[in-house]
Protein backbone atom coordinates (compact mmCIF):
# COMPACT_ATOMS: atom_id res chain seq x y z
CA UNK A 1 0.00 0.00 0.00
CA UNK A 2 1.40 3.25 -1.05
CA UNK A 3 2.16 6.41 1.48
CA UNK A 4 -1.05 8.30 -0.57
CA UNK A 5 -2.91 5.23 0.12
CA UNK A 6 -2.78 5.38 3.81
CA UNK A 7 -3.03 9.11 4.17
CA UNK A 8 -0.24 11.59 5.80
CA UNK A 9 1.73 10.12 8.92
CA UNK A 10 4.02 11.05 11.46
CA UNK A 11 7.59 10.28 12.40
CA UNK A 12 7.24 6.89 13.79
CA UNK A 13 6.24 6.95 17.11
CA UNK A 14 7.55 5.06 20.32
CA UNK A 15 5.65 2.84 21.97
CA UNK A 16 3.19 2.55 18.90
CA UNK A 17 2.46 -0.78 20.33
CA UNK A 18 -0.57 -3.22 20.90
CA UNK A 19 -1.82 -0.83 23.34
CA UNK A 20 -2.28 2.16 21.38
CA UNK A 21 -3.31 0.00 18.39
CA UNK A 22 -6.41 -1.52 20.38
CA UNK A 23 -7.14 1.74 22.29
CA UNK A 24 -7.62 2.56 18.74
CA UNK A 25 -9.51 -0.16 18.06
CA UNK A 26 -11.75 0.57 20.44
CA UNK A 27 -12.84 4.23 19.79
CA UNK A 28 -12.81 3.20 15.40
CA UNK A 29 -13.54 0.00 14.78
CA UNK A 30 -17.61 0.20 14.90
CA UNK A 31 -17.81 2.91 12.42
CA UNK A 32 -14.65 1.75 10.28
CA UNK A 33 -16.88 -1.75 10.16
CA UNK A 34 -20.26 1.12 9.17
CA UNK A 35 -18.11 1.87 6.42
CA UNK A 36 -16.52 -1.33 5.05
CA UNK A 37 -20.01 -2.61 4.77
CA UNK A 38 -21.29 0.23 2.77
CA UNK A 39 -18.09 -0.32 0.45
CA UNK A 40 -18.14 -4.07 0.64
CA UNK A 41 -21.26 -5.13 0.32
CA UNK A 42 -21.66 -7.11 3.20
CA UNK A 43 -21.19 -8.31 7.06
CA UNK A 44 -18.73 -10.97 6.50
CA UNK A 45 -16.75 -9.36 3.84
CA UNK A 46 -16.53 -6.39 5.83
CA UNK A 47 -15.62 -8.11 9.59
CA UNK A 48 -12.66 -9.69 7.47
CA UNK A 49 -11.26 -6.43 6.00
CA UNK A 50 -11.64 -4.95 9.81
CA UNK A 51 -9.73 -8.12 10.88
CA UNK A 52 -7.04 -7.71 7.98
CA UNK A 53 -7.16 -4.04 8.60
CA UNK A 54 -5.81 -4.01 11.94
CA UNK A 55 -3.22 -6.87 11.83
CA UNK A 56 -1.94 -4.57 9.02
CA UNK A 57 -1.80 -1.75 11.52
CA UNK A 58 -0.50 -3.94 14.39
CA UNK A 59 2.27 -5.11 11.86
CA UNK A 60 3.00 -1.31 9.95
CA UNK A 61 2.28 1.31 12.98
CA UNK A 62 5.39 0.63 15.00
CA UNK A 63 7.19 1.07 12.57
CA UNK A 64 6.01 3.91 10.27
CA UNK A 65 3.74 5.95 13.00
CA UNK A 66 0.25 6.51 13.80
CA UNK A 67 -1.25 7.85 11.06
CA UNK A 68 -3.00 11.19 11.17
CA UNK A 69 -6.11 10.11 10.21
CA UNK A 70 -6.03 6.41 11.76
CA UNK A 71 -10.02 5.42 10.49
CA UNK A 72 -9.80 6.61 7.22
CA UNK A 73 -6.20 4.76 7.24
CA UNK A 74 -8.13 1.52 8.38
CA UNK A 75 -10.96 1.72 5.91
CA UNK A 76 -8.85 1.92 3.19
CA UNK A 77 -6.43 -0.92 4.32
CA UNK A 78 -9.27 -3.16 4.98
CA UNK A 79 -11.06 -2.61 1.21
CA UNK A 80 -7.88 -2.49 -0.38
CA UNK A 81 -7.55 -6.34 1.25
CA UNK A 82 -10.56 -7.68 0.69
CA UNK A 83 -10.62 -7.03 -2.82
CA UNK A 84 -6.92 -8.17 -2.94
CA UNK A 85 -8.81 -11.60 -1.27
CA UNK A 86 -11.63 -11.84 -3.76
CA UNK A 87 -8.92 -11.74 -6.57
CA UNK A 88 -6.82 -14.49 -4.98
CA UNK A 89 -10.00 -16.78 -4.36
CA UNK A 90 -11.29 -15.49 -8.02
CA UNK A 91 -9.02 -18.24 -9.51
CA UNK A 92 -11.70 -21.13 -8.01
CA UNK A 93 -14.38 -19.37 -7.98
CA UNK A 94 -16.16 -17.47 -10.35
CA UNK A 95 -18.79 -15.85 -7.76
CA UNK A 96 -15.98 -14.40 -6.03
CA UNK A 97 -14.79 -12.95 -9.67
CA UNK A 98 -17.84 -11.11 -10.05
CA UNK A 99 -18.20 -9.67 -6.63
CA UNK A 100 -14.43 -8.52 -7.04
CA UNK A 101 -15.21 -6.80 -10.15
CA UNK A 102 -18.23 -5.11 -8.28
CA UNK A 103 -16.15 -3.57 -5.92
CA UNK A 104 -14.28 -0.39 -7.42
CA UNK A 105 -10.65 -0.57 -6.50
CA UNK A 106 -10.34 3.10 -8.56
CA UNK A 107 -12.87 4.70 -6.39
CA UNK A 108 -11.88 8.22 -4.29
CA UNK A 109 -9.32 6.88 -1.46
CA UNK A 110 -11.60 7.12 1.74
CA UNK A 111 -9.15 9.75 2.97
CA UNK A 112 -10.60 12.29 1.15
CA UNK A 113 -14.41 11.80 1.56
CA UNK A 114 -15.89 14.35 3.87
CA UNK A 115 -16.02 13.26 7.59
CA UNK A 116 -19.59 13.58 7.52
CA UNK A 117 -20.11 11.10 5.06
CA UNK A 118 -18.45 8.66 7.34
CA UNK A 119 -20.61 9.35 10.36
CA UNK A 120 -23.68 8.69 8.33
CA UNK A 121 -22.68 5.27 7.45
CA UNK A 122 -22.99 4.30 11.34
CA UNK A 123 -26.80 5.79 10.89
CA UNK A 124 -27.22 3.69 7.58
CA UNK A 125 -25.71 0.34 9.21
CA UNK A 126 -28.62 0.61 12.03
CA UNK A 127 -31.24 1.29 10.01
CA UNK A 128 -30.56 -1.66 7.99
CA UNK A 129 -30.10 -3.94 11.28
CA UNK A 130 -33.85 -2.64 12.53
CA UNK A 131 -35.11 -3.39 9.05
CA UNK A 132 -38.58 -4.53 8.89
CA UNK A 133 -38.54 -7.81 7.50
CA UNK A 134 -36.41 -8.82 10.55
CA UNK A 135 -37.58 -9.93 13.99
CA UNK A 136 -37.67 -6.68 17.01
CA UNK A 137 -35.83 -8.75 19.20
CA UNK A 138 -33.46 -9.97 16.28
CA UNK A 139 -32.85 -6.32 15.48
CA UNK A 140 -31.60 -4.79 18.41
CA UNK A 141 -29.42 -7.48 18.77
CA UNK A 142 -27.84 -7.39 15.29
CA UNK A 143 -27.33 -3.68 16.04
CA UNK A 144 -25.79 -3.69 19.38
CA UNK A 145 -23.55 -5.95 17.76
CA UNK A 146 -22.37 -5.04 14.53
CA UNK A 147 -22.90 -1.19 15.07
CA UNK A 148 -21.50 -1.31 18.91
CA UNK A 149 -19.55 -4.04 19.11
CA UNK A 150 -20.80 -5.04 22.25
CA UNK A 151 -20.37 -9.08 22.74
CA UNK A 152 -23.14 -12.00 23.03
CA UNK A 153 -22.73 -12.23 26.80
CA UNK A 154 -23.35 -8.13 27.10
CA UNK A 155 -26.51 -8.53 24.99
CA UNK A 156 -27.87 -11.37 26.76
CA UNK A 157 -27.74 -9.36 30.14
CA UNK A 158 -29.41 -6.14 28.44
CA UNK A 159 -32.28 -9.02 27.44
CA UNK A 160 -31.98 -10.82 30.26
CA UNK A 161 -31.74 -13.87 27.95
CA UNK A 162 -29.36 -16.25 27.72
CA UNK A 163 -25.79 -15.59 25.22
CA UNK A 164 -26.62 -19.07 23.07
CA UNK A 165 -30.20 -17.42 22.24
CA UNK A 166 -28.67 -13.92 21.31
CA UNK A 167 -26.21 -15.89 19.15
CA UNK A 168 -28.51 -17.50 16.78
CA UNK A 169 -30.47 -14.20 16.48
CA UNK A 170 -27.40 -12.32 15.63
CA UNK A 171 -26.86 -15.32 12.59
CA UNK A 172 -30.55 -15.88 11.51
CA UNK A 173 -30.73 -11.47 11.13
CA UNK A 174 -27.60 -11.55 8.74
CA UNK A 175 -28.94 -14.41 6.55
CA UNK A 176 -31.74 -12.84 6.34
CA UNK A 177 -30.50 -9.02 5.25
CA UNK A 178 -27.91 -11.39 2.26
CA UNK A 179 -30.83 -13.43 1.23
CA UNK A 180 -33.66 -10.65 1.06
CA UNK A 181 -31.02 -7.89 -0.14
CA UNK A 182 -31.91 -5.38 2.38
CA UNK A 183 -30.66 -2.10 1.28
CA UNK A 184 -27.69 -0.54 3.30
CA UNK A 185 -29.45 3.43 3.63
CA UNK A 186 -31.36 5.27 5.54
CA UNK A 187 -34.96 4.98 5.01
CA UNK A 188 -37.28 7.73 3.25
CA UNK A 189 -39.46 10.03 4.99
CA UNK A 190 -42.59 7.84 4.77
CA UNK A 191 -41.25 4.60 5.99
CA UNK A 192 -39.57 6.00 9.06
CA UNK A 193 -41.89 5.66 11.61
CA UNK A 194 -42.04 1.73 11.44
CA UNK A 195 -38.33 1.59 12.08
CA UNK A 196 -37.64 4.28 14.46
CA UNK A 197 -38.96 2.36 17.77
CA UNK A 198 -36.23 -0.47 16.60
CA UNK A 199 -33.67 2.20 16.13
CA UNK A 200 -34.30 3.82 19.72
CA UNK A 201 -34.49 0.90 21.41
CA UNK A 202 -30.60 -0.02 20.51
CA UNK A 203 -29.46 3.43 21.02
CA UNK A 204 -31.06 3.22 24.72
CA UNK A 205 -29.27 -0.12 25.03
CA UNK A 206 -26.26 0.84 24.22
CA UNK A 207 -26.65 3.47 26.53
CA UNK A 208 -27.73 1.38 29.49
CA UNK A 209 -24.66 -0.51 28.87
CA UNK A 210 -22.12 2.39 29.24
CA UNK A 211 -23.96 3.98 31.90
CA UNK A 212 -23.54 0.97 33.49
CA UNK A 213 -21.55 -1.50 32.58
CA UNK A 214 -22.70 -5.62 32.69
CA UNK A 215 -19.46 -6.82 33.51
CA UNK A 216 -15.75 -5.93 34.10
CA UNK A 217 -13.85 -3.67 36.30
CA UNK A 218 -15.55 -0.01 35.82
CA UNK A 219 -19.10 1.26 36.50
CA UNK A 220 -19.61 2.52 33.18
CA UNK A 221 -18.13 2.27 29.66
CA UNK A 222 -17.29 6.24 28.36
CA UNK A 223 -17.21 4.83 25.02
CA UNK A 224 -20.36 3.14 24.89
CA UNK A 225 -22.52 5.99 26.55
CA UNK A 226 -20.84 8.48 24.39
CA UNK A 227 -21.33 6.51 20.98
CA UNK A 228 -25.41 6.25 22.22
CA UNK A 229 -25.14 10.04 22.74
CA UNK A 230 -23.85 10.81 19.25
CA UNK A 231 -25.84 8.66 17.54
CA UNK A 232 -29.07 10.62 19.38
CA UNK A 233 -28.03 13.45 18.16
CA UNK A 234 -27.36 12.21 14.51
CA UNK A 235 -30.92 10.92 14.93
CA UNK A 236 -32.34 14.14 15.92
CA UNK A 237 -30.57 15.95 13.05
CA UNK A 238 -31.97 13.85 10.65
CA UNK A 239 -35.88 13.60 12.05
CA UNK A 240 -37.95 15.71 14.09
CA UNK A 241 -39.86 13.33 16.46
CA UNK A 242 -40.44 14.36 20.14
CA UNK A 243 -39.87 10.56 21.63
CA UNK A 244 -36.18 11.30 19.88
CA UNK A 245 -35.94 14.85 21.79
CA UNK A 246 -37.14 12.57 24.57
CA UNK A 247 -34.35 9.56 24.50
CA UNK A 248 -31.77 12.21 24.36
CA UNK A 249 -33.01 14.10 26.47
CA UNK A 250 -32.97 10.94 28.88
CA UNK A 251 -29.24 10.05 28.01
CA UNK A 252 -27.72 13.52 28.88
CA UNK A 253 -29.89 13.92 32.22
CA UNK A 254 -28.02 10.33 33.00
CA UNK A 255 -24.57 11.41 31.42
CA UNK A 256 -25.04 14.50 33.49
CA UNK A 257 -24.04 12.40 36.54
CA UNK A 258 -21.41 9.68 35.15
CA UNK A 259 -18.32 11.07 37.13
CA UNK A 260 -19.81 10.71 40.75
CA UNK A 261 -20.76 6.99 39.95
CA UNK A 262 -17.61 5.88 41.02
CA UNK A 263 -15.07 7.15 43.12
CA UNK A 264 -11.07 7.65 42.05
CA UNK A 265 -10.48 4.37 42.80
CA UNK A 266 -13.21 2.58 40.85
CA UNK A 267 -15.92 1.83 43.56
CA UNK A 268 -19.41 2.46 43.12
CA UNK A 269 -21.13 5.24 44.60
CA UNK A 270 -24.69 5.44 45.08
CA UNK A 271 -27.53 8.09 44.16
CA UNK A 272 -27.73 9.26 47.81
CA UNK A 273 -23.91 9.39 48.02
CA UNK A 274 -23.09 11.13 45.06
CA UNK A 275 -21.63 14.60 44.98
CA UNK A 276 -24.49 16.66 42.91
CA UNK A 277 -22.21 19.28 43.26
CA UNK A 278 -20.10 18.07 40.57
CA UNK A 279 -23.06 16.84 38.05
CA UNK A 280 -22.67 18.85 35.06
CA UNK A 281 -25.25 21.31 35.23
CA UNK A 282 -24.80 22.42 31.34
CA UNK A 283 -25.83 18.88 30.11
CA UNK A 284 -28.84 18.63 32.95
CA UNK A 285 -29.92 21.98 31.01
CA UNK A 286 -29.59 20.71 27.79
CA UNK A 287 -31.58 17.43 28.91
CA UNK A 288 -34.45 19.35 30.52
CA UNK A 289 -34.74 20.83 27.97
CA UNK A 290 -35.52 18.53 25.37
CA UNK A 291 -37.44 16.76 27.51
CA UNK A 292 -39.87 19.85 27.99
CA UNK A 293 -40.03 20.26 24.27
CA UNK A 294 -40.94 16.70 23.92
CA UNK A 295 -43.79 17.07 26.90
CA UNK A 296 -45.44 20.07 24.98
CA UNK A 297 -45.35 18.04 21.80
CA UNK A 298 -48.19 15.70 23.99
CA UNK A 299 -46.68 13.15 21.38
CA UNK A 300 -44.14 11.35 23.58
CA UNK A 301 -43.48 8.20 24.75
CA UNK A 302 -41.80 5.86 27.25
CA UNK A 303 -38.29 8.03 26.87
CA UNK A 304 -39.34 11.20 27.53
CA UNK A 305 -41.34 9.98 30.57
CA UNK A 306 -38.10 8.18 32.02
CA UNK A 307 -36.32 11.80 31.30
CA UNK A 308 -38.87 13.51 33.28
CA UNK A 309 -38.10 10.72 36.03
CA UNK A 310 -34.31 11.82 35.54
CA UNK A 311 -35.13 15.61 35.38
CA UNK A 312 -36.43 15.19 38.71
CA UNK A 313 -34.18 13.77 40.47
CA UNK A 314 -31.22 15.73 38.93
CA UNK A 315 -33.18 19.13 39.58
CA UNK A 316 -33.58 17.72 43.65
CA UNK A 317 -30.69 19.17 46.19
CA UNK A 318 -30.39 15.70 47.88
CA UNK A 319 -31.80 11.99 48.40
CA UNK A 320 -34.43 13.33 51.16
CA UNK A 321 -35.31 16.30 49.05
CA UNK A 322 -36.76 14.44 45.99
CA UNK A 323 -39.87 14.50 44.87
CA UNK A 324 -40.98 10.98 44.98
CA UNK A 325 -44.10 11.59 44.96
CA UNK A 326 -44.14 13.03 41.60
CA UNK A 327 -41.67 10.08 40.26
CA UNK A 328 -44.28 7.24 41.13
CA UNK A 329 -46.56 8.92 39.12
CA UNK A 330 -44.42 9.20 36.45
CA UNK A 331 -43.54 5.36 36.84
CA UNK A 332 -46.97 4.40 36.97
CA UNK A 333 -48.06 6.16 33.82
CA UNK A 334 -45.04 4.39 31.94
CA UNK A 335 -45.74 1.27 33.15
CA UNK A 336 -49.12 1.98 31.55
CA UNK A 337 -47.62 2.55 28.28
CA UNK A 338 -45.07 0.23 28.33
CA UNK A 339 -45.46 -2.50 30.96
CA UNK A 340 -42.10 -4.31 32.27
CA UNK A 341 -40.98 -5.99 35.15
CA UNK A 342 -37.40 -3.72 35.37
CA UNK A 343 -39.65 -0.42 35.00
CA UNK A 344 -41.88 -2.14 37.46
CA UNK A 345 -38.94 -2.73 40.17
CA UNK A 346 -38.35 0.89 39.89
CA UNK A 347 -41.34 2.19 40.96
CA UNK A 348 -41.43 -0.45 43.77
CA UNK A 349 -37.93 1.42 44.82
CA UNK A 350 -39.57 4.83 44.48
CA UNK A 351 -42.56 3.59 46.49
CA UNK A 352 -39.98 2.41 49.31
CA UNK A 353 -38.60 6.58 49.44
CA UNK A 354 -41.95 7.81 49.13
CA UNK A 355 -43.65 5.04 51.76
CA UNK A 356 -41.35 3.58 53.58
CA UNK A 357 -39.19 -0.34 52.93
CA UNK A 358 -42.37 -2.11 53.80
CA UNK A 359 -44.36 -0.55 51.30
CA UNK A 360 -41.27 -1.25 48.54
CA UNK A 361 -40.32 -4.82 49.71
CA UNK A 362 -43.77 -5.87 49.10
CA UNK A 363 -44.08 -4.60 45.84
CA UNK A 364 -40.72 -6.04 45.18
CA UNK A 365 -41.27 -9.69 46.74
CA UNK A 366 -44.34 -9.82 44.07
CA UNK A 367 -42.46 -9.29 41.40
CA UNK A 368 -39.92 -11.52 42.26
CA UNK A 369 -42.36 -14.22 42.93
CA UNK A 370 -43.68 -14.27 39.23
CA UNK A 371 -40.19 -15.45 38.10
CA UNK A 372 -39.41 -12.83 35.59
CA UNK A 373 -36.47 -11.04 38.20
CA UNK A 374 -35.41 -14.36 39.50
CA UNK A 375 -32.09 -13.78 37.52
CA UNK A 376 -31.65 -10.42 38.15
CA UNK A 377 -29.32 -8.85 40.32
CA UNK A 378 -31.06 -5.35 40.64
CA UNK A 379 -33.91 -7.00 42.32
CA UNK A 380 -32.41 -8.81 44.61
CA UNK A 381 -30.05 -6.28 45.39
CA UNK A 382 -32.80 -3.94 45.87
CA UNK A 383 -34.89 -6.46 48.00
CA UNK A 384 -31.56 -6.69 50.28
CA UNK A 385 -31.50 -2.95 50.94
CA UNK A 386 -34.86 -2.87 51.99
CA UNK A 387 -34.41 -5.58 54.62
CA UNK A 388 -31.59 -4.12 55.34
CA UNK A 389 -33.45 -0.76 56.52
CA UNK A 390 -36.22 -2.52 58.33
CA UNK A 391 -33.56 -4.44 60.70
CA UNK A 392 -34.10 -8.05 59.05
CA UNK A 393 -30.22 -8.83 58.75
CA UNK A 394 -30.69 -12.57 57.87
CA UNK A 395 -32.98 -12.14 55.05
CA UNK A 396 -30.95 -9.27 53.82
CA UNK A 397 -27.43 -11.29 53.79
CA UNK A 398 -29.43 -13.89 51.78
CA UNK A 399 -30.82 -11.53 49.02
CA UNK A 400 -27.36 -9.71 49.18
CA UNK A 401 -25.83 -13.03 48.49
CA UNK A 402 -28.06 -13.87 45.96
CA UNK A 403 -27.53 -10.58 43.70
CA UNK A 404 -23.41 -11.41 44.39
CA UNK A 405 -24.14 -14.53 42.43
CA UNK A 406 -25.94 -12.69 39.73
CA UNK A 407 -23.62 -9.51 39.20
CA UNK A 408 -20.66 -9.74 37.04
CA UNK A 409 -19.51 -6.17 37.17
CA UNK A 410 -16.63 -6.08 39.48
CA UNK A 411 -17.05 -2.71 41.59
CA UNK A 412 -20.75 -3.68 41.88
CA UNK A 413 -19.51 -6.89 43.49
CA UNK A 414 -16.90 -5.27 45.97
CA UNK A 415 -20.04 -2.78 46.57
CA UNK A 416 -22.21 -5.97 47.86
CA UNK A 417 -19.45 -7.82 49.52
CA UNK A 418 -18.61 -4.57 51.56
CA UNK A 419 -22.52 -4.33 51.95
CA UNK A 420 -22.47 -8.19 53.39
CA UNK A 421 -19.35 -6.99 55.77
CA UNK A 422 -21.17 -4.53 57.38
CA UNK A 423 -24.18 -7.00 58.09
CA UNK A 424 -22.11 -9.15 60.10
CA UNK A 425 -20.13 -6.09 61.50
CA UNK A 426 -23.95 -5.21 63.23
CA UNK A 427 -24.72 -8.41 63.43
CA UNK A 428 -22.00 -9.12 66.02
CA UNK A 429 -22.89 -5.88 67.16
Amino acid sequence: MSKSERGPTRPPVEGADRDAIEAIYREHSRRVLATLIRLLGGFDLAEEALHDAFAAALDQWPREGIPNNPRAWLISAGRFKAIDGLRRRARFDAAQQDIALRLNPTAPDVADLADQHLEDDSLRLIFTCCHPALPPDAQVALTLREVCGLTTEAIAHAFLIGAPTVAQRIVRAKSKIRDAGIPYRVPEAAELPQRLDSVLRVVYLVFNEGYSASSGDQVTRTDLAAEAIRLGRLLSALVAEPEISGLLGLMLLHEARRATRSTAAGELVLLEDQDRARWDRALIAEGAALCEHALRSRRFGPYTLQAAIAAVHAEAASVATTDWAQIVGLYEVLLRIEPSPVIALNRAAAVAMRDGPAAGLVLIDVLLSRGELIDYHLAHAARADLHRRLGNLGAAQAAYERALELTQQEPARAFLRRRLATLGADDQA
